[in-house]
């Protein structure tokens, strides 16, 4: 159901921004695309977001920072990390703090799109309880 599915990608390196934004449009999602975390919480996007993609290490406010503010607004939409920079410690802090996944850039479109797809049936799962 990818259409009333609106997808927030966050990422400070516009050409990940670009290309993950024409692989979800091209299958169907709605897609929001974001230069840092406080460019999206202070978007009109936030309460619609379905899952957010977002890097790890962001200059302002990481996207661990960015999982715990939403948290603390009530928001508790799925989260897909990416990183060009990764490493252990980084993935169970990002999977403890709630993550459903974790990838290392450059990622497999299949591996977003499995993710994303384990995302939103997390997401659908919680609003039918």
């Amino acid at each position: 159901m990818p259409a009333s599915s609106v997808i927030s990608v966050i990422d400070d390196d516009a050409s990940v921004r670009v290309a993950t934004n024409n692989l979800l449009r091209s299958r169907g999602y709605v897609v929001y695309t974001f230069a840092s975390a406080e460019e999206f919480l202070l978007s009109p996007h936030f309460n619609q977001t379905s899952c957010v993609i977002a890097d790890v290490q962001m200059s302002a406010m990481s996207g661990l920072e960015l999982l715990a503010e939403m948290h603390a607004k009530g928001h508790d939409p799925p989260f897909i990390f990416i990183t060009a920079f990764p490493d252990e410690n980084l993935r169970a802090r990002a999977m403890k703090a709630g993550a459903i996944c974790f990838l290392a850039k450059p990622f497999a479109v299949h591996n977003l799109i499995k993710c994303l797809d384990i995302a939103l049936e997390s997401r659908r799962s919680k609003t039918e309880m």
